[in-house]
């Protein structure tokens, strides 16, 4: 899922942050889904569900492509 989301036009990379095992984002989710945390002036932060927890991401963008990069994370399946 990270490559795809480092393949969007728009997105300049993608920055791994913390991991916390054995933590969830929540019944629907699956290894691979990403939610949208925040949205702010130069990236986007976001969590994704692994096999083992939560990794954290910052998505670092182009300026003012934020809010559409975002949008696409969401639908992202």
């Amino acid at each position: 899922m990270i490559d795809k989301i480092e393949n969007m036009e728009g997105v300049i990379g993608v920055i791994i942050g913390h991991s916390y095992g054995g933590k969830s984002l929540g019944k629907q989710s699956r290894t691979g889904s990403v939610k949208v945390q925040r949205v702010g002036d130069g990236g986007i932060k976001a969590a994704t569900q692994s096999a083992k927890g939560l990794q954290e991401l910052f998505i670092r963008t182009e300026a003012g492509a934020e809010a559409g990069i975002a949008e696409r994370i969401s639908k992202l399946a």
